[in-house]
C-alpha cells in the first residue's frame, strides 16, 4: 500500500505534495526550510492523505483505496458531471454541465466534440488534467482512470458483491491478492441521487469512442457495479456520477 503525504505546520499551513515553501514547485529549498522549521521548534503532523493500492495488475498502476471525496472505502464520496471539478452541485442536468451549450433545444459541445453537428470539432478525446476532477481535488499525481485502465482492472480482478461496514458494493482482488473496494453510490440526475445501495457508477477520463467512426461525444465510459455484474458502458456527460483515482507505479 502507498501513501501519499500531506503536511501541516502549526502556522495553519498546509503543505501540498511536499511543496513546503508554496512556490509551486518542489526542490531542495522545501527541504531546507522544512528542516529548520523543525529544528527551530516547529511541528509536523500528516494531513489527510490519499492511499492507493498495488493489485499487481500489468501495467503497475495503483488504484485509490477511496473515492474523490471519501475518507473511507465505504463512503460514498463526491458525484460529479463529466468534466466537472467542484462536486455535488443541487441540480445536474445538460444545463449545468461543462462544455455545453444549448441551442434551439438541442445539446452542443464547447470542448471534447468528435462531430461537427454537435459544435466545433477538436477530436479531443480524454479529459485535460484542468477538467480531471481527481487532478483538480487530489493532485499531480492522481488522475481519473482511463478506458484502458478500466479494462485493465475488470479483466484482471476477482470481483464479489459484498458489505463493508454496512455498505453494499463490489470487492476487487488483484493478482497479486490485494483488494478495493467499489460501493454502490447510485448516480445523480435533476435534484435526486438513485440506486444507492444498488449499483454504482464510476467516471473515466475517455470519452465514449466505439470505433473511429463511431463516436458518441455526449457521453463518457464509465465503471460500473450492481450486485451480480461489473464491467463498462457509457454515461451522458450530465449525469453526477463518483469517481475512483488512479496513479502510476
Amino acid at each position: 500500500m502507498v501513501l501519499a503525504l500531506a503536511f501541516s505546520i502549526t502556522t495553519n499551513a498546509t503543505v501540498k505534495n511536499g511543496d513546503v515553501n508554496g512556490d509551486g514547485s518542489i526542490d531542495i529549498s522545501d527541504v531546507t526550510e522544512l528542516i529548520a522549521y523543525i529544528l527551530t521548534g516547529g511541528s509536523v503532523t500528516p494531513d489527510p492523505a490519499h492511499e492507493s493500492v498495488d493489485l499487481g495488475l500489468p501495467s503497475g498502476t495503483l488504484w485509490a483505496t477511496c473515492n474523490v471525496g471519501a475518507t473511507a472505502p465505504e463512503e460514498y464520496g463526491d458525484y460529479f458531471a463529466w468534466a466537472e471539478t467542484v462536486p455535488n452541485k443541487d441540480f445536474y442536468q445538460w444545463s449545468t454541465t461543462p462544455y455545453v451549450v444549448i441551442e434551439d433545444g438541442q445539446v452542443h459541445f464547447t470542448k471534447y466534440n468528435t462531430k461537427e453537428s454537435l459544435g466545433p470539432v477538436d477530436n479531443k478525446t480524454e479529459l485535460d488534467p484542468e477538467d480531471d476532477a481527481a487532478y483538480v481535488n487530489w493532485g499531480e499525481e492522481w488522475r481519473m482512470p482511463s478506458k484502458e485502465q478500466i479494462d485493465e482492472l475488470s479483466a484482471n480482478c476477482t470481483w464479489v458483491w459484498t458489505q463493508v461496514n454496512g455498505v453494499n458494493g463490489q470487492l476487487a482482488t488483484g493478482p497479486n491478492g490485494n483488494t478495493i473496494f467499489f460501493p454502490a453510490a447510485g448516480s445523480r440526475l435533476e435534484y435526486d441521487l438513485s440506486g444507492a445501495g444498488e449499483r454504482g457508477h464510476y467516471w473515466t477520463r475517455s470519452l465514449y469512442i466505439l470505433t473511429p467512426t463511431v463516436t458518441f461525444p455526449n457521453s463518457g465510459y464509465k465503471l460500473y457495479v450492481t450486485n451480480n455484474t461489473f464491467g463498462w458502458n457509457s454515461g451522458n456527460r450530465n449525469c453526477g456520477f463518483v469517481v475512483r483515482a488512479v496513479r502510476a507505479n
